[in-house]
C-alpha cells in the first residue's frame, strides 16, 4: 500500500504539471488568437455604426488598445482569479456558458467513451483469437473502413437512416422543440442522445479493437504462452489466463489517451444533430468572434484531456498492482 507521503508526491507533481499546462496553453492560445484577424470591438459592434470616440471606449473596454505583453498580463491575473470573462453571445459569464454546455456534453461522451472501450476492446479480444477467420477478416473491414471516414459523415449517415428514414429517433436538439430543458422528461432526453452516442461509439471503437487485436496476437504467439499449450491449456481459457491480463492495462490506457479525440470528435458530431454542448458552443464562439467564450472552452479542453491522463496513471495503481508502487514513485 502506498503511504501518504507517496501519495502527496504524487499528487503534488501532478498539480505542478498541471499548472504548467494551464499557463502554457492559457498564453499560447491568447497569442494566437491576439494574432488573428478576429476583433472583439467589431464582433461586438456587429458593423453598427458608432463614433470614433464610441470605438476607443470599446477598445478601452475590451483591452485591446493596449501591448500585448499586458493583455496578457491581465488575463492571467482574471484567469486566477477565476474570471474568464462575459460572452459574446450569450450575455452571460463565459464560465456559467461552460457549465452549463459542459454538464450535457460529458454525458455524451463519457457514454460514448465506456461504450467504445468495452465494445472495441471485445471486438479485438474475439479477431485476436480468431486470427485469419472470416470474424477477424471483418473486424479488420469495419475498423479501417471506419477510420477512414470523418467522424461528422459518419453521424450525418446515421442521421438519415435512424431518424430520416426509419423515423426510429429524433432528428437533433437535446430536448424537444417547445419545451424548456428543466420541463423534458428522461426518456425524451435519452432518445435524443441515442444518435450522437451511436456515432461517438462507433468512430472510436475502430482503434481499441485494432491495438486489443494486434496486441492479443503477439501475447498469444509469445515463448510463455506455447509453454501453456504444451500443458493443455487452449481456447477461451488460454485467453482469459494468458492474454486478457497482459493486454488489458495497455488498452485502457489507449482509451484513456483517446480524450483528445474524444473532444474533437463531440465537437463535429454536435454540430450535425445539433446537440447544445460544450462542441456546438465552440463552433459558434468561433463563427461569431467571441473571444472570451472560445478562449474558456480552449482550457476547458485541456483541463479535460489532463483529466483523461490522470485517470489512466490511476489505472495503473487499481489494475495492476506489480507496477502500481513504481508509477506512483516516478
Amino acid at each position: 500500500m502506498l503511504n501518504k507521503n507517496q501519495l502527496l508526491k504524487f499528487f503534488g507533481y501532478k498539480l505542478i504539471r498541471f499548472l504548467i499546462l494551464m499557463i502554457a496553453v492559457s498564453i499560447f492560445s491568447f497569442v494566437l488568437l491576439d494574432l488573428s484577424p478576429i476583433d472583439p470591438v467589431n464582433a461586438y459592434l456587429k458593423q453598427a455604426a458608432v463614433s470614433e470616440a464610441q470605438r476607443q471606449i470599446l477598445q478601452e473596454y475590451f483591452g485591446t488598445n493596449v501591448p500585448l505583453t499586458t493583455k496578457i498580463f491581465h488575463w492571467l491575473i482574471d484567469l486566477f482569479q477565476g474570471n474568464l470573462g462575459t460572452s459574446l453571445i450569450y450575455r452571460a459569464p463565459v464560465v456559467d456558458i461552460i457549465l452549463e454546455k459542459a454538464s450535457a456534453s460529458i454525458v455524451l461522451m463519457a457514454i460514448s467513451w465506456l461504450l467504445s472501450g468495452i465494445i472495441g476492446f471485445l471486438l479485438g479480444v474475439v479477431a485476436g483469437k480468431n486470427k485469419g477467420s472470416w470474424i477477424d477478416k471483418a473486424v479488420k473491414v469495419y475498423c479501417y473502413a471506419i477510420q477512414s471516414a470523418p467522424s461528422f459523415w459518419v453521424g450525418m449517415l446515421i442521421l438519415m437512416v435512424f431518424a430520416v428514414y426509419l423515423g426510429w429517433f429524433p432528428i437533433g436538439f437535446g430536448v424537444p422543440i417547445g419545451v424548456r430543458s428543466t420541463d423534458v422528461t428522461f426518456a425524451e432526453w435519452a432518445t435524443r442522445l441515442v444518435l450522437p452516442t451511436l456515432t461517438l461509439s462507433l468512430v472510436g471503437l475502430a482503434p481499441i479493437a485494432m491495438y486489443t487485436r494486434n496486441e492479443l496476437i503477439q501475447v498469444l504467439s509469445s515463448d510463455f504462452v506455447l509453454f501453456a499449450k504444451s500443458r493443455g491449456e487452449k481456447g477461451w481459457n488460454l485467453v482469459k489466463n494468458h492474454g486478457i491480463r497482459n493486454i488489458l492495462l495497455p488498452a485502457i490506457t489507449l482509451q484513456f489517451l483517446s480524450f483528445s479525440e474524444l473532444f474533437g470528435g463531440a465537437v463535429l458530431v454536435e454540430q450535425v444533430f445539433s446537440y447544445p454542448g460544450i462542441g456546438q458552443t465552440a463552433v459558434a464562439a468561433g463563427l461569431q468572434n467571441d473571444v472570451p467564450l472560445f478562449l474558456g472552452i480552449v482550457l476547458f479542453s485541456a483541463i479535460f484531456v489532463f483529466v483523461g491522463n490522470l485517470l489512466a496513471d490511476l489505472s495503473y495503481y487499481l489494475i495492476d498492482p506489480r507496477i502500481k508502487e513504481k508509477e506512483f514513485n516516478d
